[in-house]
């Protein structure tokens, strides 16, 4: 089937085209699911990581390294991604399957060879490589077909990372008894299907490809910082950033040091660590629904204001705060602290030029998975000091966002 306008009629000068079939769910939500299952190999590694602690003999440094691999492949995919064109020379449905397809391989090596933390790693940033053909390549697959509803829909796609981060540590709930080789594993099928998911669907009519060449020269997508708007959502992204995946990565651990597993016995570390990081699901849809009405610019400010609440009530209150309330601060603090990700990738993605969106996104991608090495491995190397306090280290990356987007998006404005 072709793929058609807004008006209706087919679109025969964009070749850049899905294939949607009639009859099935809509084009935003296939990706969204496709994005949670690609999108589970980011944190297989840590819902297994007590197995791999126990065969491997490492401590909790060590799986933030495995974790930080990961980071490591992602930035230098997304650079390659936007610095070399490819994000907006090829078609975002080929780029996504088969990077999806290389991440489910990937992430089956990381299972059944590696043998140690070193080895592991190479896995891991192998895994990282591919994640960076599915996760902003899955922001411009949304854009493509949703471009006058990119906030709601980016938001409906970032709760299903989200929810994929959070899935690892489901398949380890459940899975209780399975070797930790079979539960990573299971992102790896996850991921195939991903890949099949949005083979049949394709790409949307709404964003053209940039011709490998047309005889005049293209400016860079580093241009894109140039802009008011564009550089002021970035910034409050990248305090975003400093905080989201350190957290991610540091939940387990503050579930275990905290005694909250032993109150609730029947969901332990692996319940509740889904349960909190999968917050943000619900953190994310609710974001969405609200920028329709008060605009992507409120709700990524007031979504980073409260995690960085969270932060402060979280580091003070642990020692003496009851297991119930404790456990209302991080699950807010998980809904809160991604759920503004898609707005600022929203107002990022509006205020760029068209065919610079795909390059414009994973440069910001880029930029902000590294500073998140440098928070992950250091909330990890304090945690291993002075136990859930640690969690102080994350409070800079909000008030940076906050102060940063406010000061360069008044003069922008």
């Amino acid at each position: 089937m072709r793929s058609r306008s807004d008006g209706g009629r087919p679109d025969p000068e964009n070749k850049n085209t899905g294939n949607a079939p009639d009859g099935l769910a809509r084009p935003i939500a296939i990706v969204a699911i496709a994005q949670l299952f690609g999108t589970s190999l980011w944190f297989s590694a840590n819902s297994a990581a007590d197995g791999l602690m126990r065969a491997w003999r490492v401590g909790a440094g060590e799986i933030g390294w495995l974790t930080n691999a990961v980071q490591a492949g992602f930035i230098l995919g997304t650079l390659a991604m936007s610095l070399l064109g490819i994000a907006d020379r090829f078609r975002a449905s080929g780029i996504f399957v088969a990077s999806a397809v290389a991440g489910a391989l990937s992430n089956a090596g990381f299972a059944w060879l590696a043998q140690d933390v070193h080895s592991g790693a190479f896995f891991r940033f192998l895994v990282g490589l591919s994640l960076a053909g599915i996760y902003p390549i899955g922001m411009k697959l949304v854009v493509s077909w949703e471009p006058e509803r990119t906030g709601q829909a980016l938001a409906l796609l970032v709760a299903m990372l989200t929810l994929g981060t959070a899935l690892p540590h489901f398949l380890r709930f459940t899975g209780e008894d399975l070797p930790w080789q079979w539960i990573v594993t299971c992102s790896s099928l996850l991921a195939l299907a991903g890949a099949w998911t949005i083979h049949r669907l394709g790409t949307g009519p709404h964003l053209p490809i940039r011709p490998m060449t047309d005889g005049t020269a293209r400016p860079s997508v580093l241009s894109a910082f140039g802009i008011g708007q564009f550089r002021a959502a970035a910034i409050g992204y990248f305090g975003h950033m400093w905080e989201l995946y350190a957290f991610w990565t540091v939940v387990p651990l503050l579930v275990a040091s905290t005694g909250l597993a032993d109150r609730f016995p029947a969901a332990g570390v692996a319940g509740l660590s889904f349960a909190i990081i999968g917050a943000g699901t619900v953190g994310c849809l609710i974001g969405g629904a609200l920028s329709r009405r008060i605009g992507s610019d409120r709700v990524a400010l007031g979504a980073l204001a409260v995690s960085g609440g969270c932060i402060g009530i979280f580091a003070l209150g642990w020692p003496i705060l009851p297991p119930a309330v404790l456990m209302g601060v991080l699950l807010i603090w998980g809904a809160s602290v991604v759920a503004d990700s898609p707005q600022f990738s929203a107002l990022s993605a509006r205020s760029c030029p068209k065919d610079m969106v795909g390059g414009a996104l994973a440069i910001q991608n880029a930029l902000g998975f590294a500073i998140t090495i440098v928070s992950i491995a250091g909330v990890m190397a304090l945690f291993e000091r002075i136990g859930p306090a640690a969690v102080w280290l994350l409070l800079p990356g909000p008030a940076a966002g906050l102060f940063g987007y406010w000061r360069v998006g008044r003069r922008a404005g």
